[in-house]
């Protein structure tokens, strides 16, 4: 029923901004900092579902300073009876240019389990995949500049083009994933003002395109909420799925670069 609810949770971090051009360096980090964590709280109908975490430190991998994201979600109370889900998610990615070195994806999904590590290299433009759950490994090829499921939520947030984007204009991303590379596309949708258990919050609204038929009613069931602030975290995450729907809201927060824009009247 809620198979895959992380994996669409976070992919749809991914694609919350419009293609970067990927030769800019993250010279100025404007949007998170070492020591952030956030988490969502997920709804399936009355029932609280699930949570998901992301947090950020500062890490080294092959003596290269990164930083190293950890994404987590698992079921909770009467959700993990009917669909107990465990879910790793973990990026490490440059500190400068924001390119991804290492991304590991270990799920648990209902007994649905897998068990992924890829090794980017960017100069050469391939990904090492190791399939650990059956010991096969794959050299792919990448695209220029492609990010990872997790890294891409972080680089895309310094380089989100505010004052370019209009009302219902779409944009693509690339980004590779298990072992694929994938175009996805976004449409802005303006700006709304969300009501969370911090206050009122001031959002960018996007729609991102997904495939129907599968989990999703429509190809634009998904609607993303994100912060319009400095921070851009994730406020809200609302999808429509063949059983019903899902809802995200940012539950608790620490160590945001930025003071989260609370509207106070």
């Amino acid at each position: 029923m809620i198979k895959n609810l992380f994996l669409y949770v976070f992919f749809s971090f991914q694609i919350l901004w419009g293609q970067i051009n990927n030769s800019e360096l993250l010279k100025t980090n404007q949007s998170f900092q070492e020591g952030e964590w956030f988490q969502l709280r997920l709804h399936y109908g009355p029932f609280n579902a699930s949570y998901a975490t992301l947090s950020l430190e500062r890490d080294t991998i092959n003596e290269h300073p990164v930083y190293h994201a950890k994404g987590f979600g698992e079921t909770t109370g009467l959700a993990s009876w009917f669909f107990k889900v465990e879910d790793y998610y973990e990026s490490y990615f440059d500190e400068e240019t924001g390119l991804p070195y290492k991304f590991i994806r270990n799920i648990n999904e209902g007994g649905y389990t897998k068990n992924i590590e890829i090794d980017f290299n960017h100069q050469e433009k391939t990904a090492v995949v190791n399939n650990k759950k059956i010991g096969e490994v794959s050299e792919l090829e990448i695209k220029n500049g492609v990010q990872d499921l997790i890294s891409s939520f972080y680089y895309l947030r310094n380089f989100y083009p505010k004052d370019e984007i209009k009302v219902n204009e779409s944009f693509e991303i690339n980004m590779f994933f298990d072992f694929e590379n994938y175009v996805f596309r976004l449409k802005y949708l303006g700006k709304e003002i969300i009501n969370t258990k911090f206050g009122k919050i001031k959002c960018m609204k996007f729609r991102p395109i997904v495939q129907s038929g599968r989990v999703f009613e429509e190809k634009e069931s998904v609607t993303l909420w994100v912060s319009d602030d400095k921070n851009r975290i994730p406020v809200r995450i609302k999808a429509d799925i063949l059983v019903g729907s899902i809802k995200a809201d940012l539950e608790n927060f620490k160590n945001l670069k930025h003071p989260l824009k609370i509207i106070v009247k």
